[in-house]
């Protein structure tokens, strides 16, 4: 079945506000939205989630998961809704599965939807770097076969792969064990969350942190992941500077795991992306 052409959820949240979108800028890095932070709206009505997401300014889009079930015809009317709003899906999150046995259909997919990346977002479980070297060479496979296709790979952190594994940690067993062409999507929340370095990690990966999840974190009780952008710990005009400089960003994701129901999914969205805009001195 098609995505629906619906507005219903769009229209319900934005009836009292005036809609804008924010046209890029040539020396504005673009922002977006990883999808995960509106996935229970968007399972109800995914046309009308992120025509919504795209009318409060986002100009960049990333799918999770679920989106590997769709047919190539879902894909098609997908990419169709994207042309016509003005945004872009610059890369797809993905099981590990599909950078295995799943790449081809991965690959057809993310042809479809215009991407240059096919992400691994998770992993199965591994111990010692040993473990993470399996992984670094099912990157490495994927990569090749992906740049045949025009496309490429990478790896999307989360807390384990800067924990302390042996005397070093998995992203840096990552880093080392795979092609540079291999994009280090760098999840800064949970990087700050373990207390290691985001600045000193984007500069040690020149030109591999292509993108990043502006996930934020703060510390203390009810806060971790609760908190909107720019509300927690993470130095982000510092990650920005990095990022910018030497890490290569193209883009930006901006990832929310839930308010606790203080705000709607939306709304948070829309909220983060106020205080990103703020931040940066965006009108």
């Amino acid at each position: 079945m098609r995505p629906r052409l619906s507005r219903r959820s769009f229209l319900a949240f934005t009836a009292a506000a005036p809609l804008t979108r924010a046209q890029p800028r040539a020396n504005r890095i673009p922002i977006g939205l990883e999808l995960y932070s509106v996935r229970d709206t968007m399972a109800k009505d995914l046309t009308g989630t992120v025509t919504a997401v795209a009318k409060m300014g986002y100009e960049v889009v990333e799918f999770f998961s679920p989106y590997y079930q769709w047919t190539a015809d879902q894909a098609k009317d997908v990419r169709k809704l994207m042309d016509d709003l003005g945004i872009r899906c610059n890369s797809t999150h993905n099981d590990y599965g599909n950078l295995n046995a799943g790449l081809p259909k991965a690959i057809e997919l993310n042809h479809i939807l215009g991407t240059k990346y096919i992400v691994m977002a998770s992993s199965p479980r591994v111990t010692g770097v040993d473990g993470w070297k399996t992984i670094a060479a099912t990157l490495t496979a994927a990569s090749e076969k992906a740049k045949a296709a025009g496309l490429r790979v990478g790896y999307h952190n989360h807390e384990t792969e800067f924990q302390p594994v042996e005397t070093t940690f998995p992203m840096a067993v990552l880093a080392a064990n795979t092609p540079k062409d291999v994009m280090l999507q760098f999840d800064v929340g949970t990087c700050v969350e373990v207390g290691h370095d985001p600045v000193a990690w984007i500069e040690s990966n020149p030109g591999r942190i292509n993108s990043m999840h502006l996930k934020e974190w703060g510390a203390g009780a009810g806060r971790g992941f609760q908190v909107l952008f720019g509300d927690g710990d993470a130095p982000w005009l510092k990650i920005f500077a990095a990022g910018e400089k030497t890490g290569g960003v193209e883009y930006y994701l901006i990832e929310q795991e839930g308010m606790g129901g203080k705000f709607s999914e939306l709304e948070t969205a829309q909220r983060c992306l106020a205080n990103y805009k703020k931040l940066r001195g965006y009108a």
